[in-house]
């Protein structure tokens, strides 16, 4: 059929009045934003051994902020020694650093994430470290900001804002922080990110030394969490002669399960020569090549290098907090041995993208990472939860929001 002008100009008017008749929604209309309530909980510790859950306004998001409705965060051994003593003097202060969420609201001049990463309204996000600059450091390494000082959502002086922390219902994310979209991981595996970057980082450092390779004898003292995780970075890695030390033959158990080829329990050993020589059968007559001490004790880490062969090495991550000094020999145990020691501070910003990597090869090749995540409460029951902690009655206890 042939169509003039006035056929056609019929036609466009025929179509646009059918799909108005229909009401067909604009495909470039942008999706609702969560309604946003007036006012957040904070789980507010305001005394040593005890949270208040305290209701405070939330404030307006500037135009770099960005506010998340928080779905869960771990429980951090920081966060028990800051439940128990206060070393940092923060009381009252909102804690919670191993959290996630999703945006609920954000600034019109946020676009991307820390990675570049587009970001929007329904995506979901944790935090890494707020570094601050040491040129003294950064003039040399350019890797080294970790280590210059850093603030962390979680560990902030309590301010008018007081949405600092992750034991909360909603955080505000202020401008110029580190922030990652983890959209594509499961909650268990992004309230996991933050531990797992320390571990991620630990065997970063380790590799330096030049002694951790795939067949190499490698013993992880302490299977809490930390040393759970740890396990299960050298696995992804492909090392396999791996020897967990531990005095809770449960973790042990689980140690096996992320990986360890065998287990030593201290409690069954009286000395450091017959555990030393417990390890030393444990490889098949032969000390380590190398060392992860993930105790956070003094005397573990005397112990540790007397597991460790000449010229071996040995990672020290556990001391996130003083925990006292520490006795050693330094003739016998480290200089006639040549033992290369490197110690391990949080994380860098390449290490925690390199972890969601980690957290996605583990899945693959089978790792029991979920399952490190025990217990699960309220924010309600927060107190009872680091009671639960403190007990070690579970792995990682989490604040799980509903």
């Amino acid at each position: 059929m042939e169509m003039n002008s006035a056929n056609v100009e019929a036609v466009v008017k025929q179509v646009l009045e059918s799909m108005l008749d229909k009401k067909i929604p604009s495909q470039s209309a942008p999706a609702a934003s969560q309604a946003v309530p007036k006012t957040a909980h904070v789980a507010m510790l305001t005394s040593l051994e005890h949270y208040d859950i305290k209701e405070f306004p939330i404030p307006e998001v500037g135009d770099g902020d960005i506010l998340v409705k928080v779905e869960g965060c771990g429980i951090c051994g920081t966060d028990a020694h800051e439940f128990k003593k206060d070393p940092f003097g923060l009381i009252p202060v909102a804690l919670g650093h191993e959290g996630t969420g999703e945006i609920v609201k954000m600034g019109k001049n946020v676009k991307v994430d820390s990675a570049g990463k587009p970001l929007k309204v329904g995506d979901k996000v944790v935090t890494c470290m707020i570094f601050h600059d040491d040129p003294d450091i950064e003039m040399f390494d350019l890797n080294k900001k970790n280590v210059g000082g850093a603030d962390v959502y979680g560990l902030l002086p309590d301010d008018d804002i007081h949405l600092n922390g992750w034991f909360s219902d909603y955080i505000l994310i202020r401008e110029g922080s580190s922030v990652f979209n983890v959209s594509d991981l499961d909650l268990d595996s992004r309230i996991l990110i933050e531990p797992c970057a320390v571990l991620v980082h630990a065997v970063e450092r380790a590799k330096t030394t030049g002694i951790l390779r795939f067949n190499s004898r490698v013993v992880v003292q302490g299977c809490g969490p930390i040393g759970l995780i740890c396990i299960a970075v050298l696995r992804t890695l492909g090392v396999e002669n791996i020897v967990a030390v531990d005095g809770n033959q449960q973790r042990l158990d689980f140690a096996k399960r992320m990986g360890a080829e065998k287990s030593v329990n201290f409690m069954e050993y009286k000395g450091i020569e017959a555990l030393s020589g417990a390890v030393k059968d444990a490889f098949g007559g032969h000390l380590a090549d190398f060392a992860f001490q993930c105790t956070g004790s003094p005397a573990a880490h005397a112990n540790i290098y007397k597991f460790i062969r000449n010229g071996g090495g040995l990672c020290e991550l556990g001391f996130f907090i003083n925990g006292g000094d520490a006795t050693i020999n330094p003739h016998f145990d480290l200089c006639s041995k040549e033992i290369n020691l490197v110690g391990s501070w949080v994380y860098t910003l390449r290490d925690y993208a390199t972890t969601f990597d980690f957290l996605k090869r583990s899945q693959a090749i089978g790792l029991p990472m979920k399952e490190l995540i025990t217990h699960r409460f309220p924010l309600e029951e927060i107190n009872e939860a680091h009671r639960t902690n403190l007990a070690q009655k579970g792995l990682k206890i989490a604040i799980v929001n509903k």
